[in-house]
Protein backbone atom coordinates (compact mmCIF):
# COMPACT_ATOMS: atom_id res chain seq x y z
CA UNK A 1 0.00 0.00 0.00
CA UNK A 2 0.84 3.70 -0.48
CA UNK A 3 2.64 5.20 2.15
CA UNK A 4 0.12 8.35 1.42
CA UNK A 5 -3.00 8.78 -0.52
CA UNK A 6 -5.59 11.49 -1.25
CA UNK A 7 -8.78 10.23 -2.20
CA UNK A 8 -10.99 13.46 -4.08
CA UNK A 9 -14.35 13.66 -5.76
CA UNK A 10 -17.94 15.45 -5.84
CA UNK A 11 -20.04 14.95 -3.07
CA UNK A 12 -21.31 11.53 -2.71
CA UNK A 13 -18.99 10.38 -5.89
CA UNK A 14 -18.25 6.97 -3.25
CA UNK A 15 -15.06 8.53 -1.75
CA UNK A 16 -15.17 7.33 1.52
CA UNK A 17 -16.62 3.79 0.95
CA UNK A 18 -13.11 3.87 -1.42
CA UNK A 19 -10.91 4.95 1.16
CA UNK A 20 -12.29 2.68 3.62
CA UNK A 21 -11.92 -0.52 1.75
CA UNK A 22 -8.01 0.89 0.64
CA UNK A 23 -8.04 1.07 4.47
CA UNK A 24 -8.29 -2.00 5.91
CA UNK A 25 -6.72 -3.98 3.19
CA UNK A 26 -3.14 -4.38 4.31
CA UNK A 27 -4.40 -5.50 7.97
CA UNK A 28 -7.57 -5.88 8.11
CA UNK A 29 -7.93 -3.23 10.72
CA UNK A 30 -7.40 0.40 10.69
CA UNK A 31 -7.91 3.83 12.76
CA UNK A 32 -11.01 6.39 11.38
CA UNK A 33 -10.04 9.59 12.64
CA UNK A 34 -13.04 11.58 11.89
CA UNK A 35 -13.11 15.47 11.50
CA UNK A 36 -16.94 16.29 11.51
CA UNK A 37 -18.38 18.08 14.40
CA UNK A 38 -22.49 17.39 14.66
CA UNK A 39 -23.52 20.88 14.75
CA UNK A 40 -27.28 19.54 13.98
CA UNK A 41 -29.42 16.59 13.53
CA UNK A 42 -28.55 16.09 9.75
CA UNK A 43 -25.20 15.84 10.07
CA UNK A 44 -25.48 13.20 13.00
CA UNK A 45 -27.56 11.46 10.62
CA UNK A 46 -24.49 11.51 8.35
CA UNK A 47 -22.24 10.74 10.84
CA UNK A 48 -24.42 7.65 12.20
CA UNK A 49 -24.52 6.44 8.41
CA UNK A 50 -20.99 6.39 7.87
CA UNK A 51 -20.64 4.79 11.33
CA UNK A 52 -23.10 2.12 10.64
CA UNK A 53 -20.76 1.09 7.53
CA UNK A 54 -17.66 0.45 10.30
CA UNK A 55 -17.29 -2.39 12.59
CA UNK A 56 -14.71 -3.32 14.87
CA UNK A 57 -12.00 -3.53 13.02
CA UNK A 58 -12.26 0.23 13.51
CA UNK A 59 -10.31 2.29 16.00
CA UNK A 60 -12.63 5.63 15.86
CA UNK A 61 -10.83 8.67 16.70
CA UNK A 62 -12.46 12.29 16.24
CA UNK A 63 -9.94 14.94 15.21
CA UNK A 64 -12.39 18.09 14.33
CA UNK A 65 -9.18 21.02 14.75
CA UNK A 66 -5.72 18.96 15.95
CA UNK A 67 -5.01 16.57 12.92
CA UNK A 68 -1.26 16.66 12.69
CA UNK A 69 -1.19 15.76 16.74
CA UNK A 70 -3.82 12.93 16.25
CA UNK A 71 -1.90 11.41 13.20
CA UNK A 72 1.42 11.36 14.87
CA UNK A 73 -0.49 10.18 18.13
CA UNK A 74 -2.17 6.90 15.74
CA UNK A 75 1.16 6.42 14.11
CA UNK A 76 2.11 3.01 14.49
CA UNK A 77 1.54 -0.29 12.31
CA UNK A 78 -2.34 0.03 10.95
CA UNK A 79 -3.41 2.59 8.14
CA UNK A 80 -5.31 5.74 9.19
CA UNK A 81 -7.93 7.11 6.97
CA UNK A 82 -8.69 10.69 7.69
CA UNK A 83 -12.30 11.78 6.81
CA UNK A 84 -12.05 14.24 5.38
CA UNK A 85 -9.80 17.43 5.25
CA UNK A 86 -12.74 19.69 3.74
CA UNK A 87 -14.51 19.55 7.07
CA UNK A 88 -11.61 19.86 9.20
CA UNK A 89 -10.80 23.29 6.98
CA UNK A 90 -14.39 24.23 7.69
CA UNK A 91 -13.64 23.64 11.39
CA UNK A 92 -10.48 25.94 11.49
CA UNK A 93 -11.60 28.73 9.37
CA UNK A 94 -15.22 28.65 11.71
CA UNK A 95 -12.66 28.95 14.64
CA UNK A 96 -10.08 31.82 12.96
CA UNK A 97 -7.84 29.21 13.17
CA UNK A 98 -4.50 30.02 10.70
CA UNK A 99 -5.91 26.97 8.14
CA UNK A 100 -2.49 27.75 5.66
CA UNK A 101 0.06 26.74 8.86
CA UNK A 102 -2.11 24.17 9.75
CA UNK A 103 -2.94 22.95 5.92
CA UNK A 104 1.28 23.48 5.41
CA UNK A 105 2.07 21.57 9.04
CA UNK A 106 0.17 18.75 7.57
CA UNK A 107 2.00 18.52 4.53
CA UNK A 108 5.21 18.42 6.22
CA UNK A 109 4.28 15.73 9.07
CA UNK A 110 2.98 13.01 5.97
CA UNK A 111 7.10 12.89 5.54
CA UNK A 112 7.56 11.66 9.38
CA UNK A 113 4.75 8.95 9.05
CA UNK A 114 5.75 4.99 9.19
CA UNK A 115 2.15 3.84 8.70
CA UNK A 116 -0.14 4.78 5.93
CA UNK A 117 -2.38 7.65 5.78
CA UNK A 118 -5.70 8.04 3.54
CA UNK A 119 -7.17 11.30 3.18
CA UNK A 120 -10.75 11.88 1.93
CA UNK A 121 -11.60 15.43 0.85
CA UNK A 122 -14.24 17.45 -1.55
CA UNK A 123 -13.11 18.67 -5.13
CA UNK A 124 -15.50 22.15 -4.18
CA UNK A 125 -14.73 24.60 -7.01
CA UNK A 126 -16.09 22.75 -9.99
CA UNK A 127 -18.93 24.27 -9.86
CA UNK A 128 -20.04 28.61 -10.35
CA UNK A 129 -18.69 31.35 -8.25
CA UNK A 130 -20.10 31.19 -5.39
CA UNK A 131 -22.09 34.58 -4.52
CA UNK A 132 -20.88 35.34 -0.95
CA UNK A 133 -17.62 35.99 0.53
CA UNK A 134 -17.43 33.45 2.79
CA UNK A 135 -18.27 30.79 0.38
CA UNK A 136 -16.02 32.08 -1.51
CA UNK A 137 -12.84 31.82 0.82
CA UNK A 138 -13.83 28.59 1.43
CA UNK A 139 -14.00 27.03 -2.13
CA UNK A 140 -9.84 29.01 -2.77
CA UNK A 141 -8.71 27.48 1.02
CA UNK A 142 -10.34 23.86 -0.10
CA UNK A 143 -8.24 24.31 -3.31
CA UNK A 144 -4.86 25.48 -2.09
CA UNK A 145 -5.41 23.02 0.76
CA UNK A 146 -6.15 19.56 -1.66
CA UNK A 147 -3.09 20.95 -3.71
CA UNK A 148 -0.75 21.21 -0.47
CA UNK A 149 -1.50 17.68 0.32
CA UNK A 150 -2.11 16.35 -2.97
CA UNK A 151 1.61 17.24 -3.41
CA UNK A 152 2.70 15.67 -0.43
CA UNK A 153 0.73 12.40 -1.01
CA UNK A 154 2.31 9.57 -2.88
CA UNK A 155 -1.10 8.67 -4.96
CA UNK A 156 -4.32 11.02 -5.38
CA UNK A 157 -7.15 9.39 -7.00
CA UNK A 158 -10.40 11.34 -8.36
CA UNK A 159 -13.33 9.29 -7.38
CA UNK A 160 -16.19 9.80 -9.84
CA UNK A 161 -19.64 7.79 -9.66
CA UNK A 162 -17.72 5.14 -7.40
CA UNK A 163 -14.85 4.54 -9.59
CA UNK A 164 -11.65 5.81 -8.92
CA UNK A 165 -9.41 7.44 -11.58
CA UNK A 166 -5.74 7.84 -10.85
CA UNK A 167 -4.21 10.98 -10.93
CA UNK A 168 -1.04 10.55 -9.18
CA UNK A 169 1.38 9.07 -10.42
CA UNK A 170 0.86 10.13 -13.75
CA UNK A 171 2.69 9.29 -16.99
CA UNK A 172 2.90 13.39 -17.85
CA UNK A 173 5.92 15.31 -17.76
CA UNK A 174 4.45 19.24 -18.23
Amino acid sequence: MEKSILITGAARSGKSALAERLALRPLGRAVYVATAEAWDDEMRDRIAAHQARRGAEWDNRHAPRDLVDMLIETDGDAPRLVDCLTLWLTNLMLGDADWRSEGERLAAALMHQKAPVIFVTNEVGAGIVPENRLAREFRDAAGWLNQTVAQACDTVILCVAGYPVRVKPNDFDF
